[in-house]
């Protein structure tokens, strides 16, 4: 683990992991929701042979990196800036995966500089959107999604009581048997989820994952929901850089609708469906997205 200390009013800190081939082409993994800096990855041996460096880092309140109360998804971008400074990283492409989706567009919009090129996969759309030109933010989600950011709606002073309740309980079932993450979700599973989530090596990873994320409070993954239904304080029309946008059609936890928002929103977006493919299966999919990414090559 190396860790860096973000100058604000408050010195905080945060913790990322450097994987892959130290030459290789530099991208940044934004992680989901909840998730941390051993987000599901390809292994060293895959990056090693795809040339990948790849920088993964958690999010204020997540892991070891240290909250930042009232965070927005817009505020990414700066600790993004922060990490590459630090390992004096000047160009990087940026791919983030379900919750990492919206960190990632907020790279590329407030870092034009420094983002080559920007992938996201089976990202959530603005919730203040929703309403807009026809846009249901909720139609086509699991009821459990459609409860959890009802109850995520910001109050004056940050998240509900309500979500900070709800959220630490399940926190706390997570410390106790990460696994219960999974149980959650299993009623919302598609078929397709289910038989990634069945190989050993990408349960593990995600298992791994979640404990690490919440090992030591839930502030992340309140914060996240918050962040998620507040104004992202970033423009997607401001993203000039090259931008892919990856969905599965059969996803039912962030709709594929999200990303057509998001395409259509984006200048030059170019709009990539998988059919029959679930939420899960970006896991699988991942490489692909990373090589283009930092690279520009296709699969």
């Amino acid at each position: 683990m190396l860790t860096v200390d973000v100058a604000s009013e408050k010195q905080r800190q945060l913790a990322f992991e450097d994987w892959g081939e130290p030459d290789g082409q530099p991208v940044f993994l934004l992680h989901g929701t909840p998730g941390s800096r051993f987000s599901p990855c390809p292994r060293a041996s895959v990056l090693y042979r795809l040339g990948l460096r790849v920088i993964v880092y958690d999010r204020p309140g997540y892991g070891d990196s240290d909250p930042q109360p009232g965070r927005t998804v817009a505020d990414a971008a700066h600790d993004v800036r922060v990490i590459a400074d630090k390992l004096d990283i000047e160009h990087f492409g940026v791919l983030g995966r379900s919750g990492g989706g919206p960190h990632a567009l907020a790279c590329a919009a407030l870092l034009p500089d420094r983002v080559t090129r920007v992938a996201v996969q089976v990202s959530l759309a603005p919730i203040e959107d929703d309403g807009v030109d026809g846009f249901d933010w909720y139609h086509g989600m699991t009821e459990y999604n459609r409860r959890e950011y009802s109850f995520s709606r910001p109050t004056h002073n940050g998240a509900s009581p309500i979500v900070r309740l709800r959220t630490e309980r399940a926190a706390d079932a997570i410390r106790r048997s990460p696994g219960q993450m999974l149980v959650d979700l299993e009623e919302d599973l598609r078929d397709q989820d289910r038989e990634v989530i069945a190989d050993s090596g990408i349960r593990g990873m995600l298992l791994d994952n979640y404990r690490k994320a919440l090992d030591k409070s839930a502030q992340g993954w309140i914060d996240d929901r918050h962040a998620f239904c507040t104004p992202w304080e970033f423009d997607l029309s401001a993203i000039k850089v090259p931008t892919m946008i990856w969905h599965g059609t059969a996803d039912v936890f962030s709709p594929p609708s999200h990303s057509e928002w998001l395409a259509s929103r984006i200048p030059g977006a170019e709009l990539v469906f998988m059919p029959d493919a679930a939420h899960f299966t970006a896991i699988t999919e991942m490489p692909k997205l990373m090589v283009w990414a930092a690279t520009g090559r296709r699969w």
